[in-house]
């Protein structure tokens, strides 16, 4: 039901002939499978989000664009699952894949965590630089547990989308079985 109402709102492929901006990537666009609403489209784009959204810097949306085109999911949703990762996730996520790290390497990653700088507004690139030498200052746990924990994520949010569609899917074929017995009678 849903996947209807919003289909409408979804491009076609002649609608990249219409924009003239878009017409040079129409090879790329206009495949149907990246604006499909189906199982593997979804759970593919979600896939794609998880694992891009801890690039880091501002590249998320580039790097999911690229993994879109190459793997043919869904565009739409690649794009805003990248959106987990904010200014209040970010430190976190990057703590877990700090802890991550230390997990897969054992004594090789132990190291002590400094405190995560402050963020100043006003000076915004002191604030970067800051926060660019916190990072580097983990080594090896964060070049190991970063990748780990992208790829982890990626593959968890794949199958919870798969088994939740299985799931509603099951469950619907359910409801209307009860429906159709309770006409029946």
């Amino acid at each position: 039901m849903f996947r209807r109402k919003i289909r409408k709102y979804l491009p076609t492929v002649d609608h990249f002939d219409r924009i003239v901006w878009a017409r040079p990537f129409k090879r790329f666009l206009g495949h149907p499978n990246i604006w499909a609403l189906n199982r593997k489209s979804i759970a593919g784009g979600v896939a794609a989000g998880l694992f891009c959204g801890l690039i880091p810097g501002p590249f998320q949306i580039f790097g999911s664009l690229i993994w879109v085109l190459v793997a043919k999911v869904n565009l739409p949703v690649a794009f805003a699952v990248t959106l987990y990762t904010n200014p209040v996730t970010i430190v976190p996520l990057y703590l877990l894949a700090v802890a991550y790290g230390q997990f897969l390497l054992g004594e090789m990653g132990e190291a002590e965590i400094q405190a995560v700088p402050d963020w100043n507004w006003s000076a915004w690139s002191d604030s970067t630089s800051a926060m660019l030498d916190w990072m580097l200052s983990m080594g090896p746990s964060l070049a190991v547990g970063l990748p780990a924990l992208m790829v982890t994520l990626s593959i968890l949010g794949y199958f919870s989308v798969r088994v939740a569609w299985n799931i509603g899917v099951r469950m619907a074929v359910l409801r209307k079985r009860r429906r159709d017995l309770k006409t029946a009678d």
